[in-house]
């Protein structure tokens, strides 16, 4: 099964919790604070591979969690960091955020790799907070915690050469005689259900070539299969438009091509400046007095200036379609990687801070700032609790409070830490 478009449930690790120990040795009783911080949380990495042309192997797993970063040791042992989540997907994915529709990552090359999402900070264990003035700390930091994100992942096939034309022209009988495709082939529209991709060798180089197909009219609105694919034909550098010129089906080879090059152009501007060789296919089942001014007609119709004639089926024509191919890709350069559209995908909050009432008149204190100051609080331990009381004077927090009617008496709730106010 072909399936070229998913949307995952990503996590990276949480932080390790730093330690809360002391130095206890035959020789030393009462030593000082000796806890460790914890280890970084596993990162979630995406890694773009040639050996996979389909996101099929995402169908049934869908989320992908990092391990989580090792607790501190005492003895400021430090924990062990979490293993990474590497991701492999095909060459030429693109990952998506679904919040936004905006890209945030395109993996064109093999071996290119991206860090979605990064593990959570380890907790800093007591020794951290040994001071002048604390010189016995009881509590130690948690490690930061990571929020699951979604991802959609898209694939855009990397090919050097697209094959497109309507349905039943002959792109994958073309594709099977010229590369090591074994595409499925009957006399039928929609055969092909998916892009099929073959490497084509042709004096000693090689070219990708994908058959594009499900191109009608309409395709780029959504027609047929055609606007589910026309994305496969984005990131090619030459397109070999195949027109079927015995017309053996009824249909109107002059008005097809210009209804495919419509579609092409309606889908992406960019497509239309693609280069192109006009291929026409079939030629086997016309006389030849009559091909000629088919072929006369067609080029008159569409002022072309590059074309061949072919049969798949007698090979004629075969070699000098792969020939004039490659001495074209030859002087075409790849196309850029998309560009990334969302630089922060992962970019951590640790500077808001929100306040909202409750019916109760409690007050409930929340954001990034919160988040991070809250996890180096023990609300058991008196020096940690009047360490976290200052801090919150210090980023304003209370004159934040105070401005939205706090009284003596309110309660304040942040996160699992509830107490009341007193002046």
């Amino acid at each position: 099964m072909f399936l070229d478009r998913v949307k995952i449930s990503i996590k990276a690790g949480n932080g390790g919790k730093g330690s809360t120990s002391f130095l206890r040795t035959k020789l030393t009783q009462n030593g000082g604070p000796d806890g460790g911080d914890g280890g970084r949380g596993g990162h979630v990495i995406f890694k773009a591979t040639n050996d996979m042309n389909t996101l099929y192997s995402f169908r049934f797993k869908k989320k992908f969690v990092a391990e989580n970063g090792e607790d501190g040791h005492q003895k400021n042992q430090t924990g062990r960091n979490g293993k990474d989540e590497i991701i492999l997907v095909p060459t030429g994915t693109v990952l998506i955020n679904p919040k936004t529709d905006k890209i945030i990552a395109d993996l064109s090359e093999d071996g290119q790799t991206f860090v979605a999402v990064k593990g959570g900070l380890g907790g800093h264990g007591n020794a951290y907070y040994k001071s002048s003035i604390k010189q016995a700390p009881t509590f130690s930091q948690a490690g930061e915690v990571v929020d699951i994100k979604e991802v959609i992942l898209e694939l855009k096939t990397i090919a050097d050469v697209g094959l497109v034309g309507f349905p039943n022209v002959g792109k994958s009988t073309l594709l099977s005689v010229i590369s090591n495709a074994n595409p499925k082939i009957a006399n039928y529209h929609f055969t092909t259900i998916y892009p099929n991709l073959g490497v084509c060798e042709v004096l000693g180089e090689t070219f990708v070539v994908a058959d594009i197909p499900g191109l009608i009219e309409g395709a780029s609105e959504g027609q047929g299969l055609g606007h589910y694919f026309l994305k496969h034909v984005e990131r090619v550098r030459l397109i070999v438009h195949l027109v079927d010129i015995s017309e053996c089906e009824g249909r109107n080879a002059i008005e097809d091509y210009t209804i495919i090059n419509n579609e092409l152009a309606k889908y992406n501007a960019e497509l239309a400046k693609t280069k192109q060789i006009v291929v026409f296919s079939k030629s086997d089942l016309v006389e030849k007095d009559q091909l000629q001014s088919k072929i006369d007609a067609f080029v008159k119709a569409h002022n072309i200036d590059e074309y061949m004639c072919i049969s798949s089926y007698t090979r004629e024509g075969v070699e000098e379609l792969k020939k004039k191919v490659l001495e074209n890709l030859k002087k075409i350069p790849k196309k850029p990687a998309l560009a990334v559209e969302e630089h922060d995908f992962d970019k951590k909050d640790f500077s808001t801070i929100e306040i909202k009432r409750h019916d109760d008149g409690s007050f409930e204190v929340y954001g990034g700032r919160i988040e991070n100051l809250s996890r180096g609080v023990v609300i058991s331990d008196e020096i940690s609790f009047a360490y976290f009381q200052t801090k919150l004077k210090e980023m304003g927090v209370i004159d934040m409070l105070l401005e939205r009617g706090m009284k003596e008496g309110d309660t304040v709730i942040i996160k699992d830490i509830s107490f009341e106010y007193v002046e």
